[in-house]
């Protein structure tokens, strides 16, 4: 089992907040790690969609009071949505006999419909962590391991299967239960042929600013359906908007988000790649290499830091700014080859924010300074750098 570096994370928000949201995609290992906690302490687990479980709790004031002493885990917690209102006072009485922390850890696959739910009921009881695929931090520290976990993606199934093909398959059947069934779960009634069109047409537009027109021309329906549309992959953490950086720089702003695929195995999934082979000669790599990086420094990120892009109408641009919570930035570019150069467009951009560093992080381990104060870094060691923030 490849342990997961969130799990720290989870122990400390459960020693000092009464509940806890686990939030990320159908099959990312959320009730595996759960599992795993619960072995360490003694816990509780209700799987929701299990009808035995859902009948233990058919007086759930009264059931969840009386394991108080014990962590509760509760997964698919969509299943039960009315149980938000319950938690709320069972926590309170808690509190008030001495049993305030630690008290449930709450699934969820849809970060909408969990973020709604509960913070409509349980504000100042809960706490929020997201749980992304594995990360180039959670694997084996080899080229190799990382460039697999480029081409497969993080889902955990899809990382371990047995070979390429058997990944790619994996990949193939998880899109088709999205399609076939999450999506009418979670989301308004889509037609699966229509959410799959436009699934396939952003990863073939990775990483590109979000033109709704555009995609709602070539699908043949309204802007507004294909907004929703992009909401819906967004909610359900599978699609990833990244905001553009509004500065006060005298210039012209590209004002549109950037949209990934959130996982780079999906990406592939859904134009069809199997093979390292096939991705290299694909005109997308050097876009999912992007993505694959975006997501990976995302992840990493410590708490209140806000990831966006930069780019102006006259085209000079970086990739990805981070803001830190002390108001410092940082720009990172992005590239695929084994060495690091920039443009004009990133030192011009650089010029415009006035980073507190800059990086280019690229597909080697070297790790070496640039001209003007820019530094050359391997994925993992930035995204090793930016986790010791946290």
């Amino acid at each position: 089992m490849i342990r997961r570096i969130i799990t720290a994370d989870i122990e400390r928000a459960l020693a000092r907040q009464a509940a806890v949201g686990l939030i990320g995609p159908r099959q990312v290992g959320k009730t595996t790690l759960a599992l795993e906690i619960a072995r360490s302490r003694d816990a509780l687990y209700l799987d929701l969609e299990d009808r035995d479980d859902r009948n233990r709790l058919a007086e759930p004031a009264l059931f969840l009071d009386n394991v108080e002493d014990r962590l509760v885990i509760l997964d698919e917690i969509h299943r039960m949505p009315e149980l938000f209102q319950t938690l709320r006072g069972v926590i309170d009485r808690g509190r008030r006999r001495g049993k305030g922390r630690g008290r449930f850890l709450i699934l969820g696959s849809a970060a909408i419909d969990l973020l709604r739910q509960s913070g409509e009921t349980l504000a100042g009881r809960i706490a929020y962590i997201d749980m992304a695929p594995f990360s180039a931090l959670e694997v084996e520290d080899t080229r190799a391991s990382r460039e697999r976990l480029w081409l497969r993606g993080g889902f955990p199934d899809s990382f371990l299967a047995g070979s390429d093909e058997d990944s790619l398959a994996l990949r193939r059947d998880f899109i088709r239960t999205y399609l076939e069934r999450d999506v009418a779960m979670f989301g308004p009634r889509v037609p699966a042929t229509t959410l799959d069109r436009l699934w396939t047409m952003l990863a073939h537009r990775q990483g590109t600013t979000l033109n709704a027109s555009v995609l709602a021309r070539a699908l043949e329906a309204s802007v507004q359906s294909v907004t929703r549309y992009v909401d819906l992959l967004a909610d359900l953490l599978l699609v990833r908007r990244l905001p553009p950086l509004h500065a006060n720089v005298g210039k012209r702003l590209v004002k549109s988000p950037k949209v990934y695929v959130r996982d780079s195995g999906l990406v592939h999934a859904l134009l069809g790649i199997g093979s390292l082979e096939q991705l290299a000669g694909h005109p997308v790599v050097g876009e999912s290499w992007e993505g694959y990086v975006v997501e990976t420094l995302v992840s990493a990120l410590p708490p209140r830091a806000r990831p966006h892009f930069y780019r102006t109408s006259a085209g000079a641009e970086i990739d990805l700014v981070i803001e830190h919570d002390d108001g410092t930035r940082w720009a990172i570019e992005i590239k695929r080859s084994l060495s690091a150069r920039v443009g004009r467009g990133f030192h011009l951009s650089c010029q415009d924010l006035e980073p507190a560093r800059a990086f280019v992080v690229h597909a080697g381990d070297d790790r070496y300074p640039l001209a003007d104060g820019v530094e050359a870094v391997g994925v993992r060691a930035l995204a090793g750098e930016l986790r010791s923030r946290s």
